[in-house]
């Protein structure tokens, strides 16, 4: 195996987007100082915010529970610009790098990310010359390493790196269960990304969770293996597997997901054999159930003008797809648009398909959920 960037980075990353919540809806920030205690504790130095997370909360708590706590050398930290977000204008976009420097007190960034790249955004960063502004950050000494997050096709991703070659790593959302999913095309970005010579982050090797509770025929195959082993840990340890990984980034909301996440990943050892054959076991089984594909980013939500919780009702309808359970599916359901749009109420706007990393056909799903949920 060929010598590749950021190979010595510990391969499990703290991604701070989901991270625990008092009863108010605000970031635990104790509990968030324990879970990163632990994490440094075990020798991992990795965490990944963003400018757009929990509107900003989440660099502000990067900043209390890790920055003001720690030596700056001691750990890395990634954040990201978000070109489309809100109003856009060049000077809002480029006004995003100095907000998250004043919300972290990071003093630089070790690596710097245009955020969610996709097809109906991707020329944003190029009108707003946002490509020649982090390299000018690069040449003061404010980002140590750039590049970008990535969820849209193969075709795509290979125009972005012929054009920006200088690029130093992309991040990409890859998992056993996406690794075939032609809406996601996992396989492909991987090998475009792996062809230009790019190391990768990898995001949502548990696919927003579902990946660790995964349908009962695939935890049988699992547990026929060892049945000791969290089901995630076979999500996260199959990517972490891969040639030209930098770090997976396990975006965890208690004490409890640290502590299964640390204890494989602190001494990290690639899948066998054995356990490769289970994961294409696993495959097979996944591709055999037609869930909704959601990871729970919530992109989708902020611009909806009916406020329509989509995230949680999808989740409960991938309760009753996935697992069979109709009748906790609906009660999911009445919990999730209480005070809230219903599926029905959807308008057809569209906004949501544009914002959604999955290509999820959003209004055709809402549709669906309604006719099940609401009769």
């Amino acid at each position: 195996m060929e010598h590749y960037f950021g190979e010595e980075t510990p391969k499990l990353g703290f991604g701070l987007m989901r991270l625990p919540k008092l009863s108010n809806g605000k970031i635990d920030i104790e509990q968030t100082k324990k879970m990163v205690d632990m994490f440094m504790d075990a020798g991992q130095t990795y965490f990944d915010t963003a400018y757009v997370y929990d509107g900003g909360d989440s660099e502000r708590a990067a900043k209390e529970a890790l920055i003001d706590r720690y030596p700056r050398e001691s750990f890395t930290i990634a954040t990201k610009l978000c070109a489309w977000a809100g109003e856009h204008s060049e000077e809002k976009a480029k006004q995003q790098f100095f907000t998250s420097l004043e919300r972290t007190g990071a003093g630089y960034f070790d690596y710097y990310l245009l955020h969610a790249l996709q097809a109906g955004n991707y020329k944003l960063y190029d009108e707003y010359h946002i490509w020649d502004f982090v390299k000018e950050q690069k040449e003061k000494g404010l980002i140590k390493h750039w590049g970008f997050s990535f969820h849209s096709t193969p075709y795509i991703l290979d125009k972005i790196l012929t054009s920006h070659p200088d690029a130093e790593f992309v991040q990409l959302q890859l998992n056993y269960a996406d690794w075939e999913n032609p809406d996601i095309t996992s396989r492909e970005n991987y090998e475009v990304a792996r062809r230009h010579g790019k190391s990768i982050i990898v995001m949502e090797p548990v696919k927003g969770g579902a990946l660790a509770n995964p349908p009962e025929n695939v935890k049988e195959i699992f547990d026929e293996i060892n049945k000791e082993a969290s089901y995630a840990s076979w999500a996260i340890r199959y990517v972490a597997s891969l040639d030209g990984i930098i770090t997976v980034l396990s975006g965890m909301s208690n004490i409890e997901q640290m502590e299964d996440n640390i204890s494989y990943m602190k001494d990290f050892k690639p899948l066998n054999k054995q356990e490769q054959t289970a994961i294409q076991k696993a495959q097979e089984a996944i591709n055999g159930v037609k869930s909704i594909p959601c990871t729970g980013c919530h992109y989708c939500t902020a611009g909806c003008p009916q406020q329509i919780p989509i995230p949680e009702i999808f989740a409960a309808r991938n309760k009753q797809l996935v697992l069979g359970q109709l009748e906790e599916g609906k009660a999911e359901y009445k919990q999730a648009v209480a005070g809230a749009g219903s599926a029905s109420d959807c308008i057809e706007c569209g906004q949501c398909e544009s914002a959604c990393p999955q290509q999820i056909k959003v209004i055709e799903r809402l549709k669906d959920c309604a006719e099940v949920f609401e009769k």
